[in-house]
């Protein structure tokens, strides 16, 4: 089956800031259906750059036990669901690898080897890290894969030798911290075997969920990629706005209001957006014809990645199928990497 691209909109040129010479490595848990907020992160900019440098996506579904080990099968099950995404937005596994993580044994050999160069209490000083624990209300009972995760994101990074990751400004800590990594590898003797990374910040670093708060699946508070005009409108309209704009004729706040983040990341008619965030500062814009523009902007983007999905879904055998192949060329790269790392630990001597 071939993989027709969908034409998105988007706020920036991400290509701007790549290299044709670039390698790309983004990825997600397979922990649900993705969501508007991965597709402004991310997805956006990996779109982008299809075709004009390497890049590979992984389906990151050991990350995805390390808290959810007590659902293994959640998470099996939503490997197929994140290519599916994948595909839907118009991912061409032709000019994109999309890996299967737990198909690449050298990814956790790499991992193992970097936990010899990180301390606990670096891992516990992430910034990453004490969000998502946090979020998570582990307090001290912090499974011990889910505080290693900034390695496992280190082995994925430089087991592909990735240059350009891009990402949330959330994830800027890890980024960070796997360029600590390469940099202990390289000082372990012998020629330096790893490049350090770069992030690639989206235009929309962190879009919120409809209540204000983080976008997260596992909140249910975002707006799925494959949402219904039903669902849009039902969440759009439940978007936390201004409490204190009670009626039209009341000023309103823009900063921190949901529907005009939104309306920032996925409206393009620039100039009717500032408008309106002019007549709402100023009074005399009410929320619900705000929230009745947003829900046409999103259902125009949404609904050819829905129709998109629903077609693949019907044939799951390629879906499965581009998984494979894009494993096995995946784990000749990763393997490769791993000699090298293996060989500035003095392992193959």
């Amino acid at each position: 089956m071939s993989t027709k691209l969908i034409a998105h909109p988007r706020t920036d040129d991400p290509r701007s800031q790549a290299d044709a010479t670039d390698v790309i490595l983004t990825g997600d848990r397979p922990t649900g259906s993705l969501h508007l907020g991965h597709y402004a992160g991310s997805l956006r900019s990996r779109l982008a750059l299809q075709g004009r440098c390497e890049q590979t996506l992984l389906i990151a579904d050991l990350q995805a036990l390390t808290d959810s080990a007590g659902r293994a099968a959640h998470v099996a099950q939503h490997v197929p669901e994140v290519a599916l995404d994948y595909l839907a937005v118009g991912i061409d596994p032709a000019q994109t690898t999309i890996a299967v993580q737990s198909r690449l044994p050298a990814l956790a050999c790499l991992a193992i080897l970097y936990l010899d160069l990180v301390t606990v209490a670096r891992l516990e000083r992430n910034p990453t890290v004490k969000a998502e624990v946090e979020l998570r209300g582990f307090e001290r009972d912090i499974p011990a894969g889910f505080l290693c995760y900034p390695v496992s994101q280190a082995a994925d990074i430089t087991g592909f030798r990735a240059t350009l990751v891009p990402v949330g400004d959330d994830q800027l800590p890890m980024i960070e911290q796997t360029n600590e990594i390469v940099r202990r590898v390289n000082r372990l003797g012998g020629p330096p075997v790893l490049t350090e990374c770069r992030a690639l910040l989206s235009s929309t670093p962190r879009l919120p969920g409809v209540d204000g708060r983080k976008a997260s699946k596992s909140l249910g508070n975002a707006i799925p990629l494959s949402a219904t005009n039903e669902e849009i409108h039902r969440l759009v309209m439940a978007m936390y706005t201004d409490p204190g704009h009670v009626r039209p004729s009341d000023p309103g706040r823009v900063e921190g209001n949901v529907v005009f983040a939104y309306l920032d990341a996925f409206d393009q008619d620039l100039a009717a957006v500032a408008e309106l965030k002019e007549r709402y500062r100023s009074g005399g814009l009410g929320d619900v014809p705000l929230k009745r523009r947003l829900v046409g902007v999103l259902e125009a983007l949404v609904s050819p990645i829905r129709a998109r999905r629903a077609e693949l879904a019907r044939d799951r055998g390629y879906v499965m199928d581009v998984l494979r192949a894009g494993s096995e060329r995946a784990n000749v790269t990763t393997e490769a990497a791993l000699r090298d790392v293996r060989g500035a630990f003095a392992l193959d001597a």
